[in-house]
């Protein structure tokens, strides 16, 4: 990674970026990292030294190596200035105070953009004295040219620009720059916040910048001229797609679209949302083309009308083609009494809110998760909530599902898009069973992940691959409902003071399986965590994946399974084949990203028994018996190793062993072995484990894909 120059003991707007890079991939937290260490007696006393130091970063950041260069000016920044900007005297002491670094890696991870702009503002202030001068300024914009150099923007005219932006922050021209100023200045300067690295404010009826690359000819909306330049050109609003120049922004724009109402008496009043368009089209009222910036366009139906034409023809909108998907802003009232904030939904930009129950539609609550599928989760985030509106829009690394759960709990008719992988599905369903909802809502799945098992079973696929996403809402319009059967796990092992892994989840969705598939899913999870840069893609991800699984076929780590485990089905024993080195237990037909190990059946000559407490182990009844997720029935199937596997999904065989299918099934090991549920993997020593039904799950299963060939054109 590039680095980025720097005085001793100064940090630039670089060395935030490049900080947050590392950050967004660690789970562990400055406390929990505190702690770590002195458990494991690397740090005690006050003071850190050099080498204790980077021990801190290598493990708060989970990674093998840390620039050396980078973690010397973290170094020297902590021995020269304290987060509040004062004077540190630890540089005598020839180390770092443990308070100074807990604190700034606190304020990174948790401060508001309004703390960050303040810490930024002390950063800057190098003599203290309560204003930038002209030279500290002059600082400034050398450093945000490095940092825009180094995100590879178009910096030719960026200069000029960020000398007017730094003017434009000294309200009164005094020459200097006060903290009230740059607080004040800083807010509402968007291409200063992004170069800074600090989150932009989301308020209602403010854009939602983001620095873009237009791939055809692009038009600032406020001064009409092409927005020009080899990389990022200009500003373009996530919501709207208003598009501006960096040097515009901060003018007289027009305003975002509102995102609810603040007044009861404008509740079911559908109204247009113009906002100005420079995209060439057909006005929808009198049927001429519209040139480039002459025309507006409705964000809620997409309608185009010439100026002139605003207030023609039918001034109501009906939200357009995706009218069924969309919650209008007209059906969300926002309040200002405090005393309704028990009641009412609190929302992250501390909006009160609250959704009127609204009839003949079925708003879409969608759910991203934007660490799936490489950089397709922020992608797809971006695309809905210019779709949608953004309040039925949700980031999961905000919150969970929690909070749109409970903005739509007022709702019976509305569906919920899980966008992630089969993990992130779980996550909702979950969620959905703590928040004790009116109703159990209808679940859809965009495929953001590797294995997306539950997707390709719902014919949703096994991964986005860029479509266009009003292809999956109207797929979702015509998608039908199935009662997707959901089982408790339960895990207790055998001695108590033997603790292993924790157990990734108390449901199993998907599937539970134990041995050499188990073994392959762990050493890949534990790559993954240690070098999350290396499994940045699908592809890459499929590419380790078939590395551990060659490995692990060599070397045959869970061979002798039938030695390790025993197993009972309503209180049945099975008998397993000594040749057996994995035993899975399934719900759904898919597991390692599309096999189907049970595989087809042959027809069945009469009746099967229909009591659900039953269980089958008859090889003969078993062969004609078919695997459905609905039924309250799981499917347990024994594989000789990762061979198998490979053959199963290639097709050269057709199944695995089937060994019995029934309600409830008892697992007991007698030595540690890899497991997992739902593709996450942990270590368990021996245990005893009860698989038994919780629940059932509303679940959207896409339309069966059109037959394609020349027989079938329409």
């Amino acid at each position: 990674m590039a680095s980025s120059e720097s005085t001793e003991g100064t940090l630039t707007p670089v060395d935030f970026i490049q900080l947050q890079e590392y950050m967004e991939y660690s789970t562990l937290r400055v406390k929990e990292t505190m702690k770590k260490l002195q458990s494991d007696k690397h740090i005690s006393g006050e003071y850190m030294d050099k080498e204790r130091f980077d021990l801190f970063l290598k493990t708060y950041l989970e990674v093998e190596e840390f620039p050396a260069e980078f973690s010397q000016r973290l170094f020297s920044y902590f021995q020269n200035v304290e987060p509040d900007g004062s004077n540190n005297n630890s540089l005598a002491k020839g180390g770092v105070l443990f308070r100074d670094v807990s604190c700034y890696f606190s304020v990174l991870e948790e401060a508001k953009p309004l703390e960050k702009l303040e810490f930024s503002f002390k950063l800057y202030d190098k003599d203290g004295n309560g204003h930038l001068d002209s030279a500290e300024v002059d600082r400034i914009i050398t450093q945000m040219m490095r940092a825009a150099d180094y995100l590879g923007w178009d910096v030719v005219e960026i200069k000029s620009v960020l000398k007017d932006m730094m003017k434009a922050i000294d309200v009164d021209n005094s020459g200097t720059v006060t903290l009230e100023e740059w607080l004040k200045g800083g807010m509402n300067n968007v291409p200063l916040l992004v170069l800074l690295g600090l989150k932009v404010p989301e308020r209602d009826g403010q854009h939602i910048w983001r620095m873009k690359n237009f791939n055809k000819p692009a038009y600032c909306c406020v001064c009409e001229n092409m927005l020009l330049g080899l990389r990022k050109q200009g500003l373009c609003c996530v919501r709207c797609k208003y598009t501006v120049h960096s040097q515009c922004s901060n003018k007289n724009i027009e305003p975002c679209a509102p995102t609810f109402v603040n007044a009861k008496h404008k509740l079911r009043v559908p109204s247009h949302d113009w906002i100005r368009s420079d995209r060439s089209s057909k006005c929808q009222v009198c049927q001429k083309k519209i040139k480039t910036l002459a025309g507006r366009r409705c964000v809620w139906c997409q309608q185009m009308r010439h100026d002139e034409c605003l207030y023609t023809g039918i001034c109501t909108c009906d939200c357009g083609p995706l009218k069924d998907h969309i919650l209008p802003p007209w059906d969300i009232y926002g309040h200002l009494e405090e005393q309704d904030t028990t009641l009412l939904d609190v929302a992250q930009d501390g909006n009160i809110l609250q959704v009127v129950p609204i009839p003949d539609i079925h708003p879409l609550l969608v759910f991203v998760n934007p660490k799936s599928g490489g950089n397709q989760g922020k992608r797809v985030l971006r695309k809905f909530q210019h779709l949608l509106n953004p309040r039925q829009v949700y980031n999961l690394s905000n919150g969970g599902p929690y909070p749109g759960l409970q903005m739509f709990r007022n709702l019976r008719d509305y569906r919920i898009l899980a966008c992630g992988g089969d993990g992130t599905a779980g996550w909702i369903l979950d969620a959905i069973d703590k928040a004790d909802l009116q109703v159990n809502p209808q679940v859809a799945i965009l495929p953001l992940g590797t294995g997306n098992d539950l997707a390709r079973c719902l014919r949703w696929g096994g991964g986005y691959e860029g479509s266009d996403l009003t292809e999956i809402l109207n797929q979702i319009e015509t998608s039908k409902v199935i009662n997707m059967d959901r089982w408790s796990i339960q895990v207790t092992p055998s001695d108590p003071e033997k603790k292993g892994d924790p157990v990734p989840y108390h449901i199993v969705n998907n599937y539970f399986s134990v041995g050499s598939d188990a073994s392959v899913a762990h050493r890949f999870h534990s790559m993954r965590e240690k070098y999350p840069q290396r499994f940045n893609s699908r592809m890459k991800n499929k590419l380790w994946y078939l590395e551990f699984a060659t490995t692990e076929t060599i070397n045959s780590s869970c061979k002798n399974l039938s030695e390790s485990l025993a197993i009972e089905c309503c209180g049945v024993p099975l008998t397993l084949s000594p040749s057996f080195s994995c035993i899975a237990v399934l719900n759904i037909p898919s597991i390692y990203g599309g096999s189907n190990l049970w595989g087809e059946s042959t027809k069945p000559d009469g009746p099967l028994p229909e009591q659900r407490d039953e269980v089958i182990t008859d090889p003969q009844v078993l062969k004609k018996t078919s695997q459905d997720m609905t039924d309250k029935r799981l499917e347990v199937v024994g594989l000789e190793g990762m061979m198998e596997m490979g053959q199963i999904y290639t097709g050269l065989k057709s199944a695995a062993s089937r060994l019995a299918q029934a309600s409830q099934i008892t697992i007991r090991t007698f030595k540690a072995l890899p497991m997992q549920i739902d593709g996450e993997p942990w270590m368990q020593p021996p245990c005893t484990i009860h698989i038994t039904h919780k629940n059932q799950a509303n679940m959207l299963m896409a339309p069966p894909p059109k037959p394609s060939g020349f027989f079938f054109i329409s």
